[in-house]
């Protein structure tokens, strides 16, 4: 398992927030190549499946889309977007934005076939502050996603 991909995963099952939205490529759990279906395990000994049950994935495989992602933080969700699958949060709301993976200068990799560009994670940021979304958002990352600046 890529260092990245657990620190995704560790990162959700060591959080403290109540308003977690969680979008996972999948990638790993559900390859045809995975010796253990549906599991993904944070060492060679196998003791601890950090794919479990207890994991409660809003969005998965091909609903990660940077169109999906930006609708989250801005609240523009369809109607038929269950509540679930919403960032429920207020102007008293702290936000961490965790993000692992590649990119490049100014971007994120999305699933690698989409990029975000700094500009549109600013913009996104700029319109949950004028929406009382949040107080602020915390913006962290990994690897080649350090190289964005907004």
């Amino acid at each position: 398992m890529s260092r990245e991909c657990f620190n995704g995963y560790h990162g959700y099952t060591v959080t403290l927030y109540s308003h977690i939205i969680l979008m996972l490529a999948d990638d790993m759990a559900c390859n045809a190549r995975n010796q253990y279906p549906a599991k993904v395990f944070n060492n060679a000994n196998k003791n601890l499946n950090i794919y479990g049950d207890d994991v409660e994935v809003d969005y998965r495989g091909y609903e990660v889309t940077v169109e999906n992602f930006l609708r989250v933080l801005t609240g523009r969700l369809d109607s038929s977007v269950p509540r679930s699958k919403r960032l429920l949060s207020d102007d008293h709301s702290n936000i961490l934005i965790y993000l692992t993976g590649h990119g490049g200068v100014n971007f994120l990799k999305f699933q690698d076939s989409e990029e975000i560009s700094n500009v549109e994670l600013a913009d996104a940021f700029e319109q949950m502050w004028q929406k009382k979304r949040c107080i602020q958002p915390l913006y962290m990352s990994l690897y080649h996603t350090l190289s964005i600046s907004i």
